[in-house]
């Protein structure tokens, strides 16, 4: 490769983006709406489940009850009910989510015995809240229920018993906290660089075609390892922009931990944004309209990136055909190096497996883009 030229084309493309307004927004203004957008709308997280409250004792202990519920912050109750019917009607017409009742003679009950049942019903259309709800509820019952428990023995003048009792403690490592955002927004970074890089190279051929300057530029003594790296080097400078600001968005935005190297971080964010550029670009050759290498790119991206990366669901828990496709999916090691590197501080050697995957997808994808571009308008 000749500097002279290499830096030709490269400056040829430069122009070609800044004259392009809409390549100026898919490269500036697409990253700042997706990292709002999926930051702040994906979220596995769930708090104040709105829940109606039949509560046919009405005492101060069923009162108890409810008020733990609500402070536990995972519910509020929007609607006090009178009947059973009134609480399928208020589930039905979507006011509550759940509701929680409680029989009239719950205090009786569990003033005398020490136990009283106390049922709880959750609208299960959206099976993952429901599944989250249920188990919020079973945690909330089970504390009062030691409380309630240690209560009785007290007012009928018996000790507690320990005899067989388990102590669990149980810690949680590198997302303390168990907040979902901290689980999402790494893999936020490796979807806005997948779409915006393969979009935007994605033009870069296709647009010589439809332009007309194709012969000029086979005309040139260019080799087709110059004009792919020619070509990609302001998209990577752009793509790089891109991921830093996504980044630094995660970090000071939205407060996600960063325990690993900058280092590490930059090497395995330049790798990636060479393979998705790499994927735009063979796109482009293969494609001579501009809309049609965009909507390939789009699907060759957003969808493996969005559903078979680990970024949404889990890749354990797939099935075990899907499992394998998502061995081919680039995506798939870069979140999975994000959330090594942003909550557990892994270091280059630690992320051996997933660098040597992407490298090799490097290296494939650069020797097809080099092959498939030939100098000639056939």
């Amino acid at each position: 490769m000749r500097p002279r030229r290499l830096f030709a084309i490269a400056f040829k493309e430069t122009l070609q983006i800044w004259r392009d307004p809409r390549s100026l927004a898919i490269a500036l203004l697409m990253p700042f709406m997706q990292m709002l957008l999926l930051g702040y709308g994906v979220s596995l997280d769930i708090r104040h489940v709105p829940l109606c409250v039949h509560d046919e004792a009405r005492t101060q202990t069923s009162r108890e009850l409810v008020e733990r519920f609500v402070s536990s912050g995972w519910f509020s109750a929007v609607h006090t009910l009178d009947s059973e019917r009134d609480v399928r009607e208020a589930i039905d017409r979507g006011q509550c989510s759940g509701a929680v009742t409680i029989p009239v003679d719950f205090t009786r009950t569990l003033t005398t015995t020490g136990v009283a049942p106390v049922q709880t019903v959750f609208d299960a259309t959206d099976t993952n809240t429901t599944n989250i709800a249920t188990g919020y509820a079973q945690g909330v019952v089970a504390q009062i229920t030691t409380a309630f428990a240690a209560r009785w023995a007290s007012d009928h003048g018996l000790r507690t018993s320990t005899v067989g009792t388990v102590d669990l403690e149980s810690r949680v490592w590198y997302n303390e906290g168990l907040d979902s955002r901290n689980f999402i927004i790494p893999g936020v970074v490796a979807v806005i660089l997948a779409l915006v890089g393969a979009q935007l190279t994605s033009l870069t051929i296709a647009r010589e075609w439809e332009r007309g300057t194709m012969e000029q530029l086979i005309s040139t003594p260019v080799t087709p390892l110059e004009v792919l790296v020619g070509k990609l080097m302001p998209y990577f400078a752009v793509g790089f922009v891109d991921a830093v600001f996504c980044l630094v968005g995660a970090v000071f935005w939205f407060h996600v931990p960063f325990r690993g190297s900058l280092l590490t971080l930059a090497t395995t964010t330049a790798l990636f944004t060479l393979v998705v550029l790499g994927i735009g670009y063979l796109v482009s050759v293969r494609i001579r309209s501009q809309l049609g290498a965009s909507q390939v790119a789009l699907l060759l991206t957003m969808l493996p990136t969005t559903m078979l990366s680990g970024y949404t669901f889990a890749i354990e828990q797939m099935p075990a055909p899907v499992r394998t496709v998502t061995y081919i999916v680039y995506a798939r090691y870069y979140v999975a190096i994000l959330r090594a590197v942003f909550l557990k501080g892994s270091t280059l050697a630690e992320l051996a497996a997933p660098l040597a995957a992407l490298t090799l997808y490097a290296f494939v994808i650069g020797w097809f883009s080099v092959r498939a571009f030939r100098k000639h308008l056939d």
